[in-house]
């Protein structure tokens, strides 16, 4: 490798390193990936011309995918969240586990409910039962909030359709179905670790009561508990049932169509079938379709309402879109400079393996960014030039995408609103934010690079 070409590859690493360094938002994302991009492109010697059709190859063939699928994901999941379908997932699986197993119910209704709905959104909703839960119980309110936070961020990182393995499935190439499949394997014993287990060992040594601003809210849930068996508030939520179903659909008719030329003779009705509906556009119209039904219409809201509901979804939803198109943009000029290739060149002389390259690529972009999303999508740009010189089959793609998520949701610190989100309903000091949420989110970031690391044993 030339000595020039060593020059270019340090040269973009560092103003990658200092862009991100400063970045904060995720408007910064998308103007430093698409900046980054440029630099790229004349620090190679393209033209200017070849550098606008790098741009609007890589921005096409990423968003075309990306674009439907986050869409009809933030929509379905938004009616999902008004409809209350979120409440009565939680309420159920506690009632159903007993509360001394609560934390366990609290680890699995956090990793169902944060397929459909943003972390965010989903702890907010919650944190009035762990509220009602503490006090009742005069236990740490670390004791119920370590699972279910443990639950929300697997799903959040490993399972689509959330935005992050979304993102990074298409940017690598990724089939959805075996990313789901690989999600689940690693990421429900990494929540088990890093949620009742650890969640029992920290509850012990760090004391969080109820902050007193939030009793209020308990206060409201705890008398919703109380009538959750009456007639009157089967009215007020949606059914178990349907909540577990509509979640699940998506999932299941995409893992069918990853499964059905296994399982089925080539040229197949049935096959056909299967490999239609279980594609991530028709899996998630369907879901969409049902909800606003099911959600929606039967539960009395007009189409009106149901518009303005969906409509608002999207707003977050946008800026995940363009900067999932900028980390193509990204992705597309590496491989069009031939960075790429130096990469892969660099990794094979220093005999790095792929797997250990994506989860340090990822966990140092997540440690300077803070944003998960964000680091799957620039990780997986980097990653994805390298993964274009090798041959690797469409299983060890998808856990590819897991090992970069797994690496995505390393160490969060203050450059995380998360952080700050769970220092702020938790009530707890900043020392004791590091010491359980960041501790939780490392605990599932290094289970899972364990376990995708073994699995790449038998897929590489």
């Amino acid at each position: 490798m030339g000595e020039a070409t060593w020059l270019i590859v340090v040269a973009v690493l560092g103003v990658i390193a200092l862009l991100f360094l400063v970045m904060r938002t995720k408007l910064q994302a998308f103007l430093a990936l698409i900046l980054i991009s440029f630099i790229v492109g004349l620090a190679v010697g393209m033209t200017p011309n070849e550098i606008i059709e790098t741009f609007e190859t890589g921005m096409g063939e990423t968003v075309a995918f990306i674009a439907i699928v986050i869409g009809l994901g933030a929509m379905f999941g938004e009616i999902l969240r008004v409809s209350g379908g979120a409440e009565r997932l939680a309420l159920t699986m506690i009632n159903k586990f007993g509360e001394k197993r609560s934390s366990w119910a609290l680890g699995i209704a956090g990793l169902i409910i944060s397929i459909p709905i943003f972390l965010d959104v989903a702890l907010v909703i919650l944190m009035p039962i762990l509220y009602t839960l503490a006090n009742k119980t005069k236990k740490s309110l670390l004791y119920f909030g370590v699972p279910l936070l443990a639950g929300l961020l697997v799903a959040h990182g490993m399972i689509p359709p959330t935005p992050g393995p979304i993102a990074a499935s298409s940017i690598i190439g990724a089939d959805l179905g075996w990313v789901i499949l690989f999600g689940v394997l690693v990421g429900v014993p990494a929540m088990i670790l890093a949620g009742p287990m650890f969640g029992s060992f920290i509850s012990k040594k760090i004391h969080v009561p109820v902050p007193e601003a939030m009793n209020e809210q308990a206060a409201a849930l705890a008398d919703l508990e109380e009538k959750a068996d009456a007639k009157e508030n089967q009215k007020e939520l949606p059914s178990f049932i349907s909540v577990l179903s509509i979640i699940l659909l998506p999932l299941i008719l995409m893992l069918l169509n990853t499964l059905a030329p296994f399982i089925l003779e080539e040229g197949s009705v049935l096959r056909g079938i299967l490999v239609f509906i279980g594609h991530p556009y028709a899996a998630l119209t369907i879901t969409t379709l049902l909800t606003f039904y099911i959600f929606g219409t039967k539960r009395g809201y007009s189409k009106d309402e149901i518009q303005q509901i969906t409509t608002k979804s999207l707003e977050p939803a946008g800026i995940i879109i363009l900067i999932t198109g900028a980390g193509g943009i990204f992705g597309e000029m590496l491989v069009a400079s031939g960075v790429g290739d130096v990469l892969a060149s660099a990794m094979e002389q220093v005999q790095l393996p792929l797997v250990v390259f994506a989860f340090l690529t990822a966990a140092l972009l997540r440690i300077a960014v803070g944003s998960v999303t964000v680091a799957m999508v620039t990780s997986s740009s980097i990653v994805a030039p390298v993964i274009s010189t090798m041959s690797i089959s469409d299983p060890m793609m998808a856990v590819l995408v897991i090992t970069i998520a797994s690496g995505a949701v390393i160490a969060p610190h203050v450059s995380d609103s998360g952080f700050w989100m769970v220092n702020r309903y938790f009530g707890m000091s900043v020392g004791d934010t590091l010491k359980s949420w960041t501790v939780l989110a490392t605990i599932i970031s290094l289970v899972g690079f364990g376990l995708t690391l073994i699995l790449s044993l038998f897929l590489m």
